[in-house]
């Protein structure tokens, strides 16, 4: 594999997890779902599927 190629499929692998990442929340979102996430500090805690969606458009 060149490294074009291998350029191409992390591109694409990268858009394909970010996709399914959205696609996540949105489901969780509209079911009013929590999620698990860890901060900076390394403290885990669970939000809101919303917020964590709202956290994902401002990127």
């Amino acid at each position: 594999m060149s490294d074009k190629e291998a350029l191409i499929l992390t591109e694409k692998l990268e858009y394909g997890l970010a996709l399914a990442e959205r696609r996540m929340l949105e489901e969780k979102a509209l079911h009013g779902q929590d999620i698990v996430v860890c901060d900076d500090n390394n403290t885990i805690q669970r939000i809101p599927a919303s917020e964590a969606l709202k956290n994902l458009a401002k990127q």
